[in-house]
């Protein structure tokens, strides 16, 4: 066999990465596959942030990854910027020792680009305002923080408040899986049941003159569950795609928002939720030393729910007209009596700032007191819900064949 025969097609790679010190390190690689040229990379000691074949339509090979920036790593690069900055390090040098201890591509490229602009001059607040994932209440803080000289401050409460909406995120997670698990469970054993035990209890009940109604009404709902659970999913699916859809648009999501606000129990989760995100968000600001009228304008994007919103966004009106704060919020659902009264004697001594924080520290403690107490009494719960569906099946079944032994007594 000549050697030409045996020759293996290389791959020509051309990729975008730094090096340890966080330099461009960009340039090309020749291999016989992407994972190898990925792999040989890696051995030098590369960041890699893109990767693509040469002579490949764009597309068709992806980047070493396409994702987003998470919440986690943003959480990750606010709480490091903080402690850097708080421990006296320039946000120069700051952002250039994150660059080299970045561990994910999209993190290294984030802190990459803010890293190049601030050593083109630019301010962190302009580099992070052409940044997609930072909001603006963020990148308002970082620009008040940069003209107050008080950086460090504004980034140890960012992290802060990051750190708390990363927490109140797995809590509400934590709060809805057990539900979910033992819901899911109840109903696969009902599924079980209905299309496997039954059917095959049927055959005892052939032949009889006569039947308990119990029995008949197992048997018929046997069958119109084998005929209809298709369309069941079905429906179950296109109602879950209808309220994802509903979310994606401004009037259904009104329409959803009013909905959750009238909901028992659950009415009060939201509106505690809410109250936090804009509580902080106003603390946040007042300390900072935004002006009210601004830190009602902007503490409205922390606000999920439309209903809620716009009830704010009317109150934030009033306060431009010359209403005072308290006579705006005494309408939202957000603040009760006395809230509004720990808000009017913050208006009358001018300390807005620790009020707001009071009265977003008073509902954590609520929401986070909620959460256990409605886990603790869903479990029990939930599990008589489970045990008296499935015994109840369990039950007619054992007195279906109870009766057929006494016929045939």
């Amino acid at each position: 066999m000549k050697c030409s025969e045996c020759a293996v097609d290389m791959a020509t790679f051309t990729y975008r990465a730094y090096d340890a010190n966080g330099g461009n390190a960009d340039g090309q690689i020749e291999t016989l596959s992407l994972e190898i040229a990925k792999k040989q990379l890696q051995d030098k000691q590369l960041m890699v942030v893109e990767i693509t074949e040469d002579g490949v339509v764009s597309g068709s090979i992806q980047l070493l990854t396409r994702r987003r920036v998470s919440a986690k790593e943003i959480e990750y690069l606010t709480g490091e910027l903080s402690l850097l900055l708080n421990s006296g390090v320039t946000i120069d040098r700051g952002l250039g020792i994150i660059r080299r201890n970045s561990t994910s591509a999209p993190q290294a490229k984030l802190v990459a680009n803010l890293h190049d602009a601030i050593r083109r001059g630019e301010s962190l607040s302009d580099a992070m305002a052409t940044e997609e994932i930072f909001n603006p209440l963020y990148i308002n803080l970082v620009k008040l923080g940069e003209a107050s000289g008080t950086l460090p401050r504004v980034f140890a409460r960012l992290s802060e408040d990051i750190k708390f909406q990363s927490e109140l995120k797995s809590k509400i997670t934590q709060a809805l899986i057990y539900p979910a698990v033992i819901f899911s469970v109840c109903i696969l054993c009902v599924v079980f049941v209905f299309n496997y035990i039954v059917p095959q209890m049927s055959g005892l009940f052939e032949g009889m003159p006569e039947i308990p109604f119990y029995t008949a009404a197992l048997l018929e709902l046997s069958d119109w569950m084998i005929k209809y659970q298709w369309f069941l999913l079905l429906g179950i699916i296109a109602i879950i795609a209808a309220i994802v859809s509903a979310t994606k648009n401004p009037v259904g999501r009104a329409y959803l928002d009013s909905i959750i606000t009238r909901l028992p129990v659950l009415d009060k989760l939201f509106i505690l939720i809410e109250r936090i995100r804009f509580n902080t968000a106003i603390a946040m600001m007042l300390e900072s030393g935004i002006l009210i009228n601004r830190c009602l304008e902007m503490a409205l994007g922390s606000v999920k729910n439309q209903k809620l919103r716009q009830g704010l966004t009317a109150a934030k009106e009033r306060v431009k007209k010359g209403d005072t704060l308290t006579a705006a919020l005494r309408t939202s659902p957000l603040y009760n009596d006395f809230a509004i009264s720990l808000i009017e004697v913050g208006e009358e001594s001018g300390a807005l700032g620790p009020v707001f924080s009071e009265i977003s520290g008073r509902s954590r403690r609520e929401f986070e007191s909620w959460v256990d107490r409605m886990t603790s009494l869903l479990e029990p719960l939930l599990i008589l819900v489970m045990g008296g569906i499935v015994g109840g099946v369990v039950v007619v079944m054992l007195l279906s064949i109870v009766s057929v032994n006494e016929v045939g007594f």
